[in-house]
């Protein structure tokens, strides 16, 4: 059977590609946007990205929701502060974009997501080291 090796990207259904767009950049330091058309914007994380796409219909997501991995959580939880956006839930750091999307946000030093040393290094983040907590997850798993 085929095995699963990563996600390439995340789709979000937002109400508006330009507002979606701002709000997403008011937040994170994102590089590079690719438009398709007016419908579409692909928010680029290096070897991945984010999807935006229009038309977004449905009620806010309750329990549904993805990880957004960065390098600075705490750093994240000020600009949604300083943005007047309400974090949610217990554990974590959690928040719903304008549209209603439930994002949680985790640090890439703390999981045992990884990415290769060229693309960090690309992302001008060669420097991003994991935590121990997070090395001893792949020492677990055998991908140290």
């Amino acid at each position: 059977m085929p095995r699963l090796v990563g996600i390439n990207h995340v789709a979000l259904e937002v109400g508006d590609i330009q507002e979606a767009v701002a709000f997403y950049r008011s937040l994170f330091d994102i590089a590079r946007v690719d438009y398709e058309g007016s419908s579409m914007a692909f928010l680029d994380m290096g070897d991945q990205f984010i999807a935006l796409s229009s038309g977004r219909t449905e009620g806010r997501d309750l329990a549904r929701h993805f990880g957004l991995v960065v390098d600075d959580k705490e750093a994240v939880r000020s600009e949604l502060a300083g943005a007047g956006i309400e974090t949610v839930g217990g554990v974590g750091l959690n928040f719903r974009d304008p549209w209603g999307n439930l994002l949680q946000v985790v640090d890439y030093r703390d999981i045992q997501f990884t990415k290769a040393p060229q693309v960090l290094a690309g992302m001008g983040l060669a420097g991003l080291e994991k935590r121990e907590s997070a090395l001893a997850e792949l020492r677990e798993k055998g991908l140290d």
